[in-house]
This record gives C-alpha cells, structure tokens and sequence, in this order.
C-alpha cells in the first residue's frame, strides 16, 4: 500500500479499506461517498479521510443500518447530535428483536418438525414434507406447529 494516505488511487484506496473498486463507485453513486475531482489529464486522489469514512459505512452497515440510515448517521458524524443518531439506532435495534423474535418462531417450528420426523411411525409420511405440502408450517408472526 502507498504510504502516502493523501494521495491515493482508487485501486490502493479500496485496498486500504478492504474493498473493491466498484463498492466505491456505487458508493459515490449513492452519495455516501464524495468523488474527487479529477485533474486535467490526472486521475482522482482519495485521502486518509475517504478510507476512514468508507470504513464508517462498513462498521454501519455491519450493525444492519440501511445505506439511508447510513447516509443519516453520516450527516450526523460530527457527534454534536447524539439523541438523532441515538434515534436512528433504537429504530435499527426495534428492527433486529423483531427478526430476532421472528428467528425465535422459526426456530420452534423446525424443531418441532425435526422432532415430529424423529418420532414418526414407519407408515405414516414425513411430517416435515406433509407440513410443507400443505403449508402448515405457520407464518413466522403466527403459532408453531406441533
């Protein structure tokens, strides 16, 4: 990698912030990220403050924020407006229980399934295939089977 973090090119730029070139681009598409300048017959430099906000998208991005939340919490990157960022969060965290609940029921049912072909007579069906095949398997928000 260059040792110059203010003069980069794109390639060593995504290098540097373990990614490909074409996640920066799209993330210049979608404003997450600024395109520099390019120089009269030059090519565009990235600077130790684009590898850092590129890797801020990363961090968010792997707490499950949409890039429009993303986008939100980077208007926000001076710190001074925590309780919006904070507000932000508590949206993203109501969105993980509830998938975390929804995993729950999941969970329930397949176990439920697992155990039903475990302890099934010889000639009676899979209860598993039956359940599929005649969807009772429930909705994720619904009751399990069993």
């Amino acid at each position: 990698m260059e040792k110059d973090l203010g003069n980069l090119t794109v390639g060593t730029f995504a290098r540097a912030a373990g990614v490909n070139v074409e996640t920066i681009r799209f993330y210049q598409r979608k404003g997450l990220l600024p395109e520099p300048v390019r120089p009269l017959g030059g090519i565009r430099r990235y600077g130790e403050s684009d590898v850092a906000r590129l890797k801020f998208v990363k961090s968010a991005q792997r707490l499950g924020f949409s890039l429009d939340e993303i986008a939100q919490l980077l208007r926000l990157e001076d710190g001074t407006n925590c309780s919006e960022a904070a507000e932000i969060a508590a949206r993203r965290l109501g969105d993980v229980r509830a998938r975390l609940d929804d995993l729950l029921r999941i969970e329930a049912a397949l176990s439920a399934l697992v155990r039903d072909c475990r302890t099934r007579q010889e000639d009676v069906s899979c209860p598993l295939i039956a359940a599929l095949q005649h969807n009772n398997t429930g909705p994720p928000n619904g009751a399990t089977s069993g």
